[in-house]
This record gives C-alpha cells, structure tokens and sequence, in this order.
C-alpha cells in the first residue's frame, strides 16, 4: 500500500487562534484546514475563564461533539434559552447542527475546558446577546 501523506502535529503553543470565536469562549485549533491538511474535521480546545461565557450562536450545518476536560459547563438552548444542560469532568456531548446556545462556565473560580470536534471546520454563527439575567443560574465573576 502506498503511503502518500504523513502525519501532521501541531505542537503545544503552536495551535492556530485565527479560528471562529464567541464572546469569552475562546478557541484554539489543534486539527482543522487553517493549519494541517485536514479538509472534514476541526479539532480544538475551548475555554472560558471563571464566570464568561459565549455570545449566542450556532455552528450552521456543523456537528458538534465535546468532551470536558475540567470544570463545569452549561449549555443553554431553547426558546428564550430557558432550558440548559450541565457538564462536568468525563462528560461528551452533541450539538446538533443550527442549534443557537450559549456556552457558560458555572465557575466563578476555576477554568473552563473541553475538548470539540466538528464537521467539516469550526464554524461559529454569533447570533444578538441576551442578558445575563435571562440565563437561569449564571452568574459572572
């Protein structure tokens, strides 16, 4: 079998920023077509620091799946995002695609962070904010 491609690493520290962004979740790009020769995958790590959160957004066509890899997330979606789920440490989780939701840190202390993949590239649709208060339990820092 011919082998006509290698692997492609991309090192700590050198992870590709110039990626979809929403508010004070922030992401970087481990895998994706900004910076390997991927063409149907984004991989990527988001956080938010204690406290912030996302604008509302979707992610168009795309799925989306995450895995927390520390702290305490939720995720608001529905009419007027009144319905949330929480996620913590070992936690997966899909957003299907034209799902608008918000992204939040339920941690007024501690980081944030998980790990996303989706197809076919790290599209972020920001759609109008809301207030916080209309976001049941959330509170900034």
């Amino acid at each position: 079998m011919a082998v006509d491609s290698i692997p492609v690493v991309t090192r700590k520290g050198q992870e590709d920023a110039g990626t979809g962004q929403s508010g004070g979740c922030v992401r970087v790009s481990g895998v994706g077509p900004q910076h390997t020769p991927a063409t149907k995958i984004w991989f990527g790590r988001v956080s938010n620091e204690p406290g912030y959160r996302s604008y509302p957004h979707h992610h168009g066509d795309a799925e989306t799946g995450g895995y927390v890899l520390k702290g305490h997330g939720r995720i608001y979606f529905g009419e007027g995002y009144r319905q949330y789920v929480d996620m913590t440490e070992g936690d997966f989780v899909f957003v299907p695609p034209q799902m608008p939701h918000v992204e939040v840190n339920m941690s007024t202390d501690d980081e944030l962070v998980w790990l996303t993949c989706r197809t076919p590239d790290n599209i972020v649709v920001n759609l109008p904010d809301v207030d916080d208060s209309e976001l049941e339990g959330y509170r900034r820092a």
